[in-house]
Parts: structure tokens; sequence; C-alpha cells
């Protein structure tokens, strides 16, 4: 049978999409264990698919090492047992890079500084806790923001603190005068301000904690997701994963948008 030129294109069509489909296939899976109610870094939409700030990094940091990546419900304590014995490559939940957790597990290079910050209204001028003195700060009671708060509150001359159960009536009381700043983790404010507007964080409290991905120790991929990782910020797209994610740009010298080594 003589061989048309119709059917030459249907035949090499044909022929491209199975070696695509040969292809996709035969990628090597990458394992992610993340814990499911973490927003805005991890969480289940309506559906329950996985998305999230630190989704978005790991199945692109995986795709560009010419991996397949999968994601898995996991508890937040089960993805150190998990990375351990190897049922997963990889975990993402905020996890803080520690000189305690290297000991048994390896960390990409950090890609987030989870630092508390000050937020005040918008247009209000407060450049540093200095400015703290004689403020009524708003805190939520039992977290790292109202400990910090509660050793600083003398040497900083704070005229009071008033605690929350709930981070919207916190900003709600912002809004309304009652309180002058409020003190808190920034990744949960700047998520909060996507969606409740007229805040901003003023200014930085540095912790010195980052999170990372973690990874078994000596994890075989652990060089191509990090080289990955940090392509990623060199060509801008971690930028733009952090301003989608927070509604803000990445902070200038930040580990989101600066090259580290391996820790």
């Amino acid at each position: 049978m003589m061989l048309t030129r119709r059917h030459a294109i249907m035949l090499a069509t044909a022929i491209g999409l199975a070696a695509g489909s040969l292809s996709a296939a035969s990628a090597e899976p990458f394992r992610i264990g993340a814990y499911p109610s973490n927003p805005p870094f991890e969480y289940k939409n309506a559906s329950g698919t996985f998305e999230g700030f630190e989704v978005d990094i790991a199945t692109e940091a995986a795709k560009r090492a010419g991996l397949e990546p999968e994601i898995a419900d996991y508890g937040f304590q089960a993805l150190f047992a998990a990375t351990t014995s190897g049922r997963i490559d990889g975990a993402i939940s905020s996890i803080t890079i520690t000189p305690e957790r290297l000991e048994s597990q390896s960390f990409t290079q950090p890609y987030y500084d989870s630092d508390m910050g000050i937020a005040v209204k918008e247009g209000v001028t407060l450049s540093g806790t200095e400015e703290l003195k004689d403020k009524t700060v708003g805190v939520l009671s039992g977290s790292t923001g109202a400990k910090w708060v509660d050793e600083n509150k003398e040497s900083l001359g704070i005229k009071s603190v008033k605690g929350y159960n709930a981070q919207q009536d916190m900003f709600l009381d912002l809004g309304a005068g009652r309180v002058d700043a409020v003190v808190s983790d920034i990744p949960g404010m700047e998520y909060l301000f996507t969606k409740m507007k007229g805040f901003e964080v003023a200014a930085r409290i540095k912790t010195g904690e980052q999170y990372g991905m973690m990874m078994g120790k000596d994890h075989p991929q652990l060089d191509a997701i990090n080289e990955a990782i940090t392509t990623m910020k060199e060509d801008g797209t971690m930028a733009k994963i952090h301003e989608k994610w927070f509604g803000s740009a990445a902070p200038a010298n930040s580990s989101t948008v600066t090259v580290f080594a391996i820790p």
C-alpha cells in the first residue's frame, strides 16, 4: 500500500505522542510528604488536591530535576520517620532547618525566612521594635509572638498587651484602633492580608529560622533538587511563587531569592 503524505504525517504524530507518553511514564517518581492543613504553605483544596507555596516549589523543583512529583498526606511528626525509612523522598511543611535535624536528615538550601513581624494599619509609619514604646500591642495568646512581646515588654516600654484567640479578631481590633500594632508570624499575616485588606508588615523581627525541603540523609537526589531550587531563584520563579501566595514581593536578601549552599 502506498504511504500518502497524509498517512506519513499521521504516523509521525502517533510516534511522537507515543514517545512523549513513554518519556513521561519513564520519569522516576519523586515522592513528597506534606501536612495537609498548613496554608499558605501546603493544604488540600476542596477537590482534595494539594496546593500552596511549598507545593509549587517542590513540584517545580522535581520537574526541573527530571522527576515526576507525587504528593502524599502525612502528619507532621510522621514526615521525619518517612524520610528516614525512604517511604518518601522529600518532605515539606514549614520544616525549620536545625543542627539537631541535620544529624539525621538532609535539607535543601533554605527558601523561606520564618521571621516574626510587626503589623500596622496601612499608612502608619513604624520602622522598628523601638517604636513599640507606649503602644498597645496585640498578640495571639500562647504564640511565639506573645512570648517575644512578654520577654521584651519592659525593655521596649510597651504600654500594654492584649491577647487574642483568633487572628481575625486581633486584626479587626487593629483596624478599629483598639491596639496600635500586632506582633505575629509573618507567613500567617501575609496570607491573611491577601484576603483582609488595609494592613501591612511594617518591620521584621529576625528569628534566624529558615525552611527548606527535608530529605533522607544524603539522599541521592538531594543535589539535583537543590540545583533546581537554585535555578528557580536565579530566573525569578521563586519570587513569583512568593508573590502568588503571600501577595507581596519577597524581601531582598531573603532566602527566597538568595542562593545558598546545602546546609
